[in-house]
């Protein structure tokens, strides 16, 4: 961090007056805002592989010179290791979009409008990024190949299919893994392939103007990818109408760049890589989430598995491997029926008329335990104070459980881990049986010494979990920082 802040020094002649660290949604880079006293601001950044942070300085000043909405690269360390870029503010388009996630995916005009904005956007990122591109300095490979689809075909086959217990014929399913790779390597409609093309990885300016960051595993490669890694984000859950609308706007902004395929053909080269994508996402989710027991990627599961149901739907010439995949869909963990269908209600004069919604807490066992509204009694009440406190060290005292520091601490750590592990277990069972008998309202909270970190952590993690498994409206509130968010009921 010193390092960092002799870099600023160097850079404009006078130690940053303010700095705050910033979220890094899951990055192993840690990113942090300096500023002076007139409140200009840049983002500083301390990498851990010089090669990496390399390719994202290249690629950056590269895409500069062209004219396109990526970061200046301000100050570059002599070690290679930390550099200082302009800053964008807070408003990501993923952030910007929260409202029409909440609804439900009813997205407003306002909303579209940002999303058609930023997919016409990405057709220059593409074709004019690659004009002069030196590849050579991508990390950690120059181009899209199949030796990169393979080894994302294997991370799905080990860190998600194996673990889902499916009984399969490897040989089969390597020679429709041969296939898919030949299929998605021989297109020649190559460019500037972003790789992580995502509305987390876009910044909104005051004008609504999309900037883009985190091209540091950026190659050449085929337009497709991106397109996919962006309208199939499973956390997003576009509505079908809004997706086709948005891949006719991309492609009419791509053809007045390039020569491009028929439209029929256009779609069906995109669903290829659609299928590869969730495939790719399903194993990160897998070892983020089954081997690393990290909560939020297990929650992130169903929404992607829902995308790679209406996936099925379309015909692929990969016949075993289709099979395969129908079958994880099929799986129960998987289902998107909800569970009051499933389960055969009570007869009991206790008994509601549901919905369920349930509501989670984070609070300060200093202000008190969250009043119940409900009227239920208040449900239930986890103490976290018996695991490792973020709070004791200096470089998490302003942060929260909700940013990307705090959370790589107490995953790191493992003690909220297994703490969770029990929690999870009793409130799926509480929350099938009150979905069974219709009642409307239960009420989960976490306390800890001051509401900022392990009850913040503990009760945004098991609002998602539940969200994601059971499809509920789930209401968070972390008392004691402001913060109210509502997951909303998924539609049947």
């Amino acid at each position: 961090m010193d390092r960092l802040r002799e870099l600023y020094r160097g850079w404009c002649g006078v130690w940053p007056a303010h700095e705050k660290v910033l979220a890094g949604e899951g990055s192993n880079r840690v990113y942090y805002r300096f500023s002076d006293d007139c409140g200009r601001t840049v983002v500083g950044v301390v990498g851990t592989s010089r090669d990496e942070n390399r390719a994202f300085v290249s690629i950056a000043r590269h895409l500069r010179k062209k004219g396109l909405h990526v970061p200046e690269i301000l100050a570059v360390s002599d070690d290679g290791m930390r550099y200082l870029q302009s800053d964008f503010g807070d408003v990501s388009l993923f952030s910007a979009l929260k409202a029409g996630r909440e609804k439900g995916g009813r997205y407003s005009e306002e909303e579209k409008a940002l999303l058609v904005g930023t997919i016409r956007e990405l057709p220059r990122l593409q074709v004019l990024g690659a004009e002069g591109m030196d590849f050579s300095v991508c990390y950690p490979q120059p181009e899209f190949d199949s030796e990169g689809v393979f080894f994302d075909l294997n991370y799905f086959k080990y860190c998600f299919l194996k673990a889902t217990g499916i009984d399969f014929h490897e040989c089969r399913l390597e020679e429709d893994f041969r296939l898919l790779a030949s299929d998605l390597t021989s297109d020649t409609s190559v460019g500037f392939l972003y790789r992580d093309f995502q509305a987390r990885n876009v910044m909104l300016d005051a004008a609504g103007l999309p900037w883009f960051i985190d091209f540091q595993g950026g190659r050449r490669g085929p337009f497709y990818y991106d397109v996919a890694s962006f309208l199939w984000q499973a956390s997003a859950r576009y509505p079908d109408v809004l997706r086709e609308e948005l891949i006719g706007e991309y492609y009419d902004s791509l053809s007045s760049l390039t020569e491009v395929p028929s439209p029929d053909v256009f779609r069906e080269r995109l669903d290829t890589f659609v299928l590869f994508r969730t495939m790719q996402v399903l194993g990160a989710y897998g070892f983020r989430g089954y081997f690393e027991r990290k909560p939020h990627f297990l929650a992130s599961i169903p929404p992607a598995i829902d995308n790679l149901r209406q996936l099925l739907k379309r015909d692929f010439p990969y016949t075993y491997l289709c099979d395969v995949l129908r079958q994880i869909t099929l799986l129960p963990q998987f289902q998107p029926v909800a569970p009051e269908k499933k389960l055969m209600p009570t007869a009991s004069k206790y008994d509601g008329q549901g919905p369920l919604v349930v509501r989670v807490f984070s609070f300060s066992y200093k202000k008190g335990i969250p009043t119940d509204e409900s009227g239920n009694g208040g449900g239930y009440v986890f103490d976290c104070r018996s695991t490792h406190n973020p709070g004791r060290y200096e470089e998490y005292k302003r942060l929260t459980g909700l940013d990307a520091p705090v959370v790589k601490f107490l995953e790191d750590d493992g003690e909220i881990l297994q703490f969770l592990e029990s929690v999870y277990r009793l409130a799926d069972h509480h929350v099938e049986r009150y979905i069974q008998r219709g009642f409307t309202s239960l009420m989960f909270s976490f306390g800890c010494t001051g509401g900022q970190h392990r009850s913040v952590y503990s009760a945004q993690h098991l609002a998602e979990h539940i969200h994601g498994k059971y499809g509920i409206e789930v209401r968070v509130c972390h008392r004691e920082q402001g913060i109210t968010t509502v997951l909303p009921r998924r539609s049947e």
